[in-house]
């Protein structure tokens, strides 16, 4: 070979080398960031959509972030937010977990065209203590491959993500408060908006969805007015719904809230005395920004021992980011007027929630509905105990919830589509013989049961996972998830209470729900009914 043929041989292979890297390479309003294609699906990971919350910026809102020169790398996960270090959330992220956490991570397909993608906004659950965007089981490229693109978010937690402090509400006037979590969850939002264009998703039609915690947060965005118009869809798995299941407490009146007699305000004050600081002024609010982040995250605790004061508060009514509960909204129809996907699943969890010992306890705790509840669980009074409390409680703090907010957004004018998760994977039928437990949607949803599953997974396993992905990406393209010949699933009316079920032999049915009569002693029990 000649030195000249071979001197543009060299040169036309790094030509093409630099065009597929370049394929790679999107540039942002902070800077360019290369990210990573795998088949037919392009990654981009740790993208930081707000400034570190650190030093000063603890318990501010989340500010911008910083530009950086050149092409930043965005092949690896950022760390995790700070959370207790229990299997239960553990990632498995060789980045860790530090306060400068908040970052996105998307995956799309490899080949777009600019702008044209629906987008889905993927909020982690965890109880607002666990999680992060770089869990395996939401890795998004079985979503991407539907034609959409998938966003994935860090969002503080625990007492980074919520925090009241008398001096911290006085400090910087302008600026919410508290709710340090759901900001971060808009300030992700409002970088979809801004940015998703680049990565040839389309900022005018994207869907927000959260599974627990992450539902709970759905509700919270559906109703927040610093959220308004930066969503066009939800989707909310097994996020409750009613007032006191991880709702809202007051920020600074004891005593105002049955639910949560104690402010945020003197909740922030037991976990500053809890560490020696005195008194709620600017001095004892400088003391705790310089506590170590192992210091904040204080194991998790929510108290000090099982019977002391409380130190972590959860989410705060705080006026501006929460003014009122999910609930309260849904009744005065105050909500964002988007269509709605929602639902739980067949046993959410083995009770807990309920102090309850027996059947006759169990049974009262539905007050006027107690003869109703009766007829509808136990008619014949042979069911067991454990049984009936997983049914109740998975009832009462999910599924009736669901449908309510369901009904809401009907009343509004919005499409809702219910659902009840009830698929069991092959393998575990013989131990989850309740049916489907907390979360085990997810990886159907996002396609991961091999991850979950390992050599165990079969053909029917796969083709569940199938048909909910394409349902919930149907959904976020359209409002609507039917399509591509899945089973028909109904839109919710109040009069007739349809609900598409993935039964537990991977049969979809939808219909008129089975459980209605479960369900109607439930909302009895309540005594709360939104006028149909």
């Amino acid at each position: 070979m000649s030195r000249l043929k071979s001197c543009a041989l060299w040169v036309a292979l790094a030509v093409g080398l630099s065009t597929a890297a370049q394929g790679q390479i999107v540039s942002l309003r902070s800077g360019a960031v290369q990210g990573e294609t795998v088949g037919d699906v392009t990654s981009f990971k740790g993208i930081p959509y707000a400034a570190a919350p650190v030093g000063a910026l603890r318990w501010r809102p989340p500010q911008p972030a910083g530009k950086w020169h050149g092409v930043r790398d965005a092949t690896r996960f950022g760390a995790d937010c700070m959370q207790p270090r229990t299997t239960f959330g553990d990632s498995g992220n060789p980045a860790g977990m530090s306060e400068d956490c908040l970052f996105v991570n998307l995956w799309r397909p490899a080949q777009v065209q600019a702008g044209k993608l629906p987008v889905m906004v993927w909020i982690h659950g965890g109880a607002f203590h666990f999680g992060s965007g770089a869990q395996p089981a939401y890795d998004g490229q079985h979503l991407a491959r539907r034609g959409v693109v998938l966003v994935s978010i860090n969002y503080r937690m625990g007492r980074f993500g919520f925090f009241a402090f008398p001096s911290l509400t006085r400090e910087h006037p302008q600026e919410a408060k508290g709710n340090y979590a759901f900001m971060d969850q808009i300030a992700a939002l409002r970088w979809v908006r801004d940015n998703i264009a680049a990565f040839g998703g389309d900022p005018s039609n994207v869907t927000v969805f959260g599974e627990s915690a992450g539902g709970v947060s759905v509700h919270t965005l559906l109703t927040s007015p610093q959220a308004r118009g930066l969503f066009h869809k939800a989707i909310i798995e097994s996020g409750g719904g009613r007032d006191g299941t991880l709702t809202a407490r007051p920020l600074d009146r004891d005593g105002s809230d049955a639910n949560y007699p104690v402010s945020a305000h003197t909740i922030g004050l037991n976990f500053a005395r809890r560490h020696g600081i005195e008194g709620g002024d600017a001095a004892a609010l400088k003391e705790l920004r310089s506590l170590t982040a192992e210091k904040v995250l204080d194991g998790g605790a929510e108290r000090v021992g099982k019977d002391g004061p409380q130190i972590y508060p959860g989410p705060i009514v705080d006026g501006r980011v929460i003014v009122e509960t999910a609930e309260a909204a849904y009744r005065a129809g105050r909500q964002a007027k988007v269509p709605l996907l929602i639902g739980s699943n067949s046993a959410e969890v083995p009770g807990g929630f309920l102090a309850v010992s027996d059947k006759s306890e169990l049974f009262d705790s539905f007050g006027k509905g107690r003869a109703a509840a009766v007829a509808a669980y136990d008619p014949e009074g042979s069911k067991d105990f454990a049984v009936l409390l997983t049914q109740v409680t998975t009832d009462r703090v999910w599924a009736e919830p669901a449908r309510l907010a369901a009904r809401a957004f009907t009343q509004a004018g919005s499409p809702a589509y219910l659902y009840r998760f009830s698929y069991v994977a092959d393998s575990l039928k013989s131990t989850l013989v309740a049916g489907a437990p907390h979360a085990s949607e997810i990886e159907y949803v996002f396609g991961t049961i091999p991850w979950r599953l390992g050599p165990t997974v079969t053909p029917r396993d796969k083709d569940v996972a199938r048909q909910m992905g394409d349902y919930w990406t149907n959904f976020a393209r359209s409002g609507n998830p039917n399509g591509g010949g899945l089973p028909e699933w109904p839109r919710f009316t109040a009069a007739m209470n349809e609900i598409l079920d993935m039964q537990n032999d991977g049969t979809v049915v939808g219909g008129p729900d089975a459980n209605r009569a479960r369900i109607d002693a439930t909302e009895l029990s309540e005594g709360k009914v939104i006028p149909r």
